[in-house]
């Protein structure tokens, strides 16, 4: 098994807004590279916990090996289901929750999961292998009318029908199987400016339909309306978002919600440092809010 490659992002700003302390208990729903986890059960010592969650059995089998010896607990389900894991560890209420809904660099290099734009296996996108239907065969029978209002929606793509077009043109043809077959359809559907793309073409498409794969959005719901009654009052609820309909969806709900706080009026951003180290951090935005006394 390789090394985990992920560098968490905003590590320190989270740290300091959940301010976790010996003996306390913390949820983070999205282990991915496990280095949020690392610090949290540094941080609260052999007397406290830290769970950690992750669709993804790989992220789970990956990141185990960095935590052994360290206070923490790691199961494999939706961070959705966090009240339901906690009344199964006789747990009524626990000091801070994390999700971190990005990717994972150790997911953006496993070529056989398509989330890398040239990667030649399977187009699958899946967090968990064992659920739902992979990307390849959505594109196998999906409408070329919805496949537009997929990309436009989930991905705010504005060539989605152009894109889509070409998608259900080319699988008259040849099947769009792997990761590389996604993005040569893209390239071919875009102006051909190279120079104007600040992200990678393909990059909008890709995450429209990891959303709607994972059903990414519908779960993030669930979770916001869900997790604050998991929360002792005082405890913490931390979301790292890196786009604007996660975003959105987190500082309605943290706004809306009786039973929060909002202790940032305006996201959290990586510092320049980070984003020199790390540039995939420089679309992450960290919103944080508090458990009310009642």
């Amino acid at each position: 098994m390789t090394e985990p490659q992920h560098l968490p992002v905003l590590l320190e700003e989270v740290i300091g807004w959940l301010h976790p302390a010996p003996g306390e208990t913390f949820v983070d729903g999205t282990l991915g590279g496990g280095g949020h986890v690392r610090a949290l059960a540094g941080a609260v010592g052999g007397a406290g916990l830290v769970i950690g969650i992750d669709r993804d059995p790989a992220a789970l089998a990956q990141a185990e090996q960095g935590l052994l010896g360290l206070p923490v607990k790691l199961t494999n389900r939706n961070y959705a289901d966090i009240p339901e894991l906690l009344e199964e560890i006789s747990l009524t209420a626990v000091d801070g929750i994390l999700l971190d809904l990005g990717l994972s660099s150790d997911q953006l290099a496993d070529t056989a999961r398509g989330f890398s734009f040239s990667a030649e296996g399977p187009l699958d996108l899946r967090f968990d292998p064992q659920e739902g239907e992979p990307a390849w065969r959505l594109l196998q029978w999906i409408s070329e009318r919805a496949l537009a209002d997929l990309i436009h929606e989930y991905g705010e793509e504005r060539y989605s029908r152009r894109i889509a077009r070409q998608i259900v043109a080319r699988r008259q043809t040849e099947a769009i199987r792997t990761a590389s077959d996604l993005t040569r359809a893209v390239l071919a559907s875009l102006p051909r400016s190279p120079h104007r793309w600040r992200i990678h073409p393909a990059t909008r498409t890709f995450q429209a339909l990891r959303i709607a794969v994972n059903e990414e959005l519908k779960w993030l719901k669930v979770a916001l309306s869900r997790l604050p009654a998991c929360l002792r009052p005082g405890g913490r609820f931390a979301v790292i978002s890196f786009h604007s309909l996660e975003d959105r969806l987190v500082k309605q709900a943290f706004r809306d919600d009786d039973r929060l706080e909002v202790l940032t009026r305006k996201p959290v951003v990586a510092s320049e440092r980070e984003i020199a180290q790390n540039p995939r951090s420089r679309s992450a935005k960290l919103r944080v809010a508090r458990r009310l006394d009642g």
